[in-house]
């Protein structure tokens, strides 16, 4: 490791700590501030949110889209100060800041029956807060995870995020996480994966709002290897009144189940369901889609 990265690890956890303890508006404040100076400073980032915001929503006007890219940017906002917060949830305060709605009552038989259950998840809202409500209110969570650069961060974030009972794999970098999700699955597991963008060039190409995006195999080829229920989960926020902290909104979609053909063409068909159903929660919650990367096949940069 650096010296600078080891700089930044350090200053990552007092930023932690420090945010953990100001109070709720006083933190919120802080992070929605931050979010209006980065809209205004119009990074590649905030550029290729813009760019990918116009795709799905073309109808918006130019000062209609600037507005939804600053709202995204809240949004982005919102979700770090809610990660670096989560030291201060306890299970009572988890599950009063979340909602469930959609088909949640078919998965969670599916949870309380011992069986496996695989989520197909978009880089929507606050899926940290929905992986540490599972674990004390649904099932333990077994994931994969992105690795973040610097490395201390990365270990950080895994290190935290297991201390609330979640089982992080690591992407790249590690063992194949394959063969060990399909191991926690054998034994009644509970999967989320983020799949809206896939990370490992072996995804399949499909239509995401009328545009063409590569998106993870991976949630197809899980449930048809093991037999596991699949479901789309698009998790967005909502306002809680006289709060600065938003409640965060699970939306169940309905179970997928394989379409005739090959394997090849079972995993794309039941891809292309889970995109179709968060597609329906981009178009309307467009501002709580953090994507600030290439989405779309041909998109530019």
């Amino acid at each position: 490791m650096t010296l600078r990265d080891r700089a930044e690890g350090l200053a990552y956890r007092a930023a932690w700590r420090l945010v953990c303890r100001l109070p709720e508006r006083m933190a919120y404040g802080a992070f929605d501030r931050v979010a209006r100076s980065l809209h205004r400073r119009n990074s590649a980032s905030v550029q290729q949110m813009r760019t990918n915001y116009a795709l799905v929503r073309p109808e918006l006007s130019a000062r209609e889209l600037d507005a939804l890219v600053a709202e995204g940017v809240s949004s982005y906002l919102r979700y770090w100060c809610d990660a670096f917060r989560l030291p201060r949830e306890t299970p009572a305060t988890l599950d009063d800041r979340i909602r469930l709605t959609g088909h949640d009552a078919e998965a969670r038989a599916i949870v309380d029956r011992g069986e496996p259950l695989i989520l197909f998840l978009g880089h929507l809202g606050n899926w940290d807060h929905c992986g540490a409500w599972a674990t004390d209110h649904f099932a333990p969570v077994t994931t994969v995870a992105e690795r973040l650069k610097p490395e201390s961060v990365f270990d950080a974030f895994v290190e935290f995020r297991e201390s609330m009972g979640m089982r992080i794999l690591p992407l790249t970098g590690g063992d194949n996480a394959y063969p060990q999700l399909r191991e926690a699955i054998s034994r009644g597991g509970f999967v989320p994966l983020l799949a809206d963008r896939d990370l490992t060039r072996s995804g399949v190409e499909v239509d995401l709002c009328g545009n063409r995006t590569r998106a993870a195999a991976g949630p197809a080829m899980l449930a048809l290897d093991t037999g596991a229920a699949l479901f789309p989960l698009a998790i967005t926020y909502e306002p809680i009144p006289g709060r600065a902290a938003q409640r965060v909104v699970a939306r169940f979609g309905a179970r997928v189940l394989p379409p005739n053909g090959s394997a090849e063409e079972q995993v794309r068909g039941m891809t292309q369901q889970c995109v179709d159903s968060l597609g329906e929660t981009i178009r309307t919650h467009t501002q709580d889609w953090h994507m600030m990367q290439r989405a779309f096949v041909g998109g530019a940069r």
